[in-house]
């Protein structure tokens, strides 16, 4: 079940009948049915305990003095997937595309079982940049039709904790593109605004080293915005202003005010939450990336404990059904074309090991599509 500081700090927001609901609770609405290519599928399918591939990152053993420690392990059981229905007409040519979680150090993923009723013509999963998406295609649904594709995985998270000696650390000197971009505005994230750049000196003062920096940026934010849940995402600026924010723009506003001190900065999406992490090099000109909770009662610098499953790192994506960079990579769902609207159900849910669901209130409900 999702921990309390998740119905605090909502990663995305989403309205259902004028209720705020969240990510495991929440059915996200499909866009207007109208006639739409079908996606160009380049994934294959993940077999049964297999373990999904990170992409290269920083090692998961300390070897250096500015390397994170990874501790314990805690295992848990989650379900993502799609259900769709077509209980007053039929649909045809269906694609939705949700994230699932990938390995990251802190993090292996394996797959233990899935459920893809006949209806289901293919499963598949792509590879954007930080994320693992899951692409369902569903060929056609007659009135009175379900299809359903959920798969079960084995999350196992280590708890993360600071380096043995952070002040050992130094900005990079060669960023490579994988993480040069974490130095450039992002949607909601204005970096390069002019009110970001001129307060930051007032936050660093006569602070030079990047660790110390970096502290100071984490310890103005969490000592100056105050937290205030909101419906809608505020851009970084906005939040600066009014002096309030919840998860998402207080981890806006960290990364924001990194990235203007040359320091790359990320952000990091779990269930119902989000967190930054900034990015600095040792003495050999090794990479580390360092997690901090912007937001929440714990108050955590370059250390993480954390058990829901990571879904996504970054926040700037380029996604193929999109036309302009996203900040997340949501839950999506098009159609060919249909004779009335279908009802969509995306199932992000903890369940215990035989795949039941812990509790009711912790299930996906079933709403029907409304189209915008």
């Amino acid at each position: 079940m999702l921990s309390r500081n998740a119905r605090q700090c909502s990663a995305r927001r989403v309205t259902i009948d004028g209720t705020p609901r969240l990510l495991s609770q929440v059915v996200m609405r499909a866009i207007p049915l109208v006639t739409l290519a079908l996606l160009t599928l380049l994934a294959t399918p993940i077999a049964r305990g297999q373990e999904v591939q990170a992409a290269p990152q920083q090692a998961s053993t300390a070897t250096s003095p500015a390397a994170i420690q990874l501790e314990g392990e805690i295992v848990s059981y989650w379900q993502f997937g799609v259900v769709v229905s077509s209980p007053a007409g039929a649909v045809n040519g269906i694609v939705a595309t949700l994230p699932v979680p990938t390995a990251w150090p802190e993090q292996a993923v394996k797959k233990m079982g899935e459920e893809i009723t006949p209806l289901v013509g293919k499963v598949s999963y792509r590879k954007l940049d930080g994320v693992t998406q899951m692409v369902v295609t569903i060929p056609r649904l007659a009135m009175g039709d379900e299809a359903r594709a959920v798969v079960t995985l084995q999350i196992t998270k280590r708890a993360i904790t600071p380096p043995s000696d952070g002040t050992a650390t130094l900005l990079p000197r060669k960023t490579a593109a994988t993480v040069s971009k974490y130095l450039k505005p992002s949607p909601f994230i204005e970096s390069t605004d002019k009110k970001i750049r001129e307060l930051l000196p007032e936050i660093t003062g006569e602070v030079e080293a990047p660790w110390d920096q970096s502290e100071a940026i984490f310890k103005w934010v969490r000592e100056n915005v105050r937290y205030e849940f909101a419906e809608k995402i505020s851009p970084a600026i906005e939040a600066l202003e009014a002096r309030k924010g919840d998860c998402e723009e207080l981890s806006s506003l960290f990364i924001a005010f990194c990235r203007a001190s040359k320091i790359p900065a990320r952000a990091v999406w779990v269930p119902g939450h989000c967190y930054p992490e900034f990015y600095l090099e040792d003495a050999e000109g090794k990479g580390h990336w360092y997690p901090c909770q912007a937001a929440g009662a714990a108050y955590d610098f370059a250390k993480m404990n954390e058990a829901r499953p990571i879904l996504q790192k970054g926040d700037n994506f380029k996604v193929p059904e999109e036309r302009l960079p996203q900040r997340y990579v949501k839950q999506t769902l098009k159609a060919a074309n249909a004779t009335a609207n279908p009802v969509v159900k995306f199932v992000m849910q903890q369940v215990n090991e035989d795949g039941t669901p812990i509790s009711p209130a912790n299930a996906a409900v079933d709403a029907p599509v409304v189209v915008e």
